[in-house]
């Protein structure tokens, strides 16, 4: 729908069961018309395996931007996309670039919307140095301030003082700390203090999801979105961000009286912010798998879902005659109906 010009891989055909022409007709059946079968979008047989295919495949793709003229210029100042971020321990705040023109050189720097690095420690995909990097290469550069969000258009300048003019340019307002996305659409969080939740009205659960990469918080928020809604209950990613979780997440939550929710993809719980979970009463956990992630936060929410209170009559009966009060008690008789 985006009219993006595509090349298909057809992989594993070194499996003994491979079969292309099935997979083939599969691609039909999605409306992509191939090479050889009515239409004209390329396509090769791939093994990731043996090897076999992948020189036709990049030869197919040289061909392919080719014909649709995609051309770049290295004379000019790299320019390009963040497609992942993360923070290092013992590097700082790091992102992988894509360079789709000019080229990117050390002494350089870097800027993405508001956030700026230096270009020293520039690696290549295979994680090695380099000094330079052109057109169509994958980069890995050291040192933002702040981390940079993925899909952030960046470009190369000259200095520092030009960098700091351009972030000062893109900057919407000023911001502290690490970079965390906050749910504004839903609303303040409401303060719910009973599991008993009047008609009309929703419990709602603060949760903060830490991640390893940048691009895995879309992915869990983008898997919690597809959870089944409880009737009374709303979950409200409050904020995202990338690396360990700290005392500050949890003291985020600290001061909303629905105990909140800290989840970690990939990363680790310091031991002062465990503590101060215990003490708050804020549940922390972590996964490596996103689907275990969601199948907890099920369970979870199935038992904090508020439940309504309710009258149930379990018998009548009709009063036909009154006998006597005395001492607080009362005799009647009567007819169950």
């Amino acid at each position: 729908s985006a009219e993006i010009p595509y090349v298909i891989a057809f992989t594993k055909i070194d499996k003994p069961g491979a079969n292309i022409e099935r997979a083939k007709l599969s691609m039909l059946e999605h409306q992509v018309f191939i090479e050889g079968m009515g239409g004209d979008i390329p396509w090769v047989g791939v093994s990731g395996k043996s090897g076999e295919g992948i020189p036709e495949l990049l030869d197919l793709i040289l061909l392919a931007a080719e014909l649709e003229e995609i051309v770049a210029d290295a004379s000019l100042p790299g320019r390009g996309l963040v497609i992942e971020a993360h923070t290092e321990s013992k590097r700082g705040n790091t992102a992988t670039l894509v360079v789709l023109d000019g080229t990117v050189a050390s002494g350089k720097y870097v800027v993405a919307g508001e956030c700026v690095a230096p270009v020293r420690i520039m690696e290549n995909f295979l994680g090695k140095p380099i000094k330079e990097a052109g057109p169509s290469a994958p980069i890995r550069i050291v040192g933002f301030t702040p981390l940079p969000p993925v899909g952030t258009s960046w470009e190369v300048v000259a200095n520092k003082k030009e960098a700091e003019a351009k972030a000062a340019e893109n900057r919407v307002a000023p911001r502290k700390g690490p970079a965390v996305v906050v749910d504004t659409k839903a609303g303040p969080l409401q303060d719910q203090t009973a599991a008993l939740v009047p008609e009309g009205q929703k419990l709602v659960i603060p949760l903060i999801v830490k991640t390893d990469v940048a691009g895995t918080g879309e992915a869990v928020v983008h898997e919690l979105e597809k959870m089944p809604q409880l009737e009374g209950l709303e979950v409200r990613v409050v904020a995202r961000g990338v690396g360990a979780i700290t005392e500050s997440d949890i003291k985020m939550l600290a001061g909303s009286t629905t105990p909140g929710l800290v989840v970690g993809f990939n990363v680790k719980v310091e031991s002062a912010a465990r503590e101060l979970a215990e003490r708050q009463g804020v549940t922390v956990n972590t996964f490596d798998i996103i689907y275990k992630l969601t199948e907890w936060l099920e369970v979870l929410l199935e038992e904090r879902r508020p439940r309504a209170e309710v009258e149930e009559i379990k018998g009548a009966a009709k009063v036909l005659k009154f006998f006597s009060a005395q001492s607080g008690r009362t005799v009647m008789g009567g007819r169950v109906e």
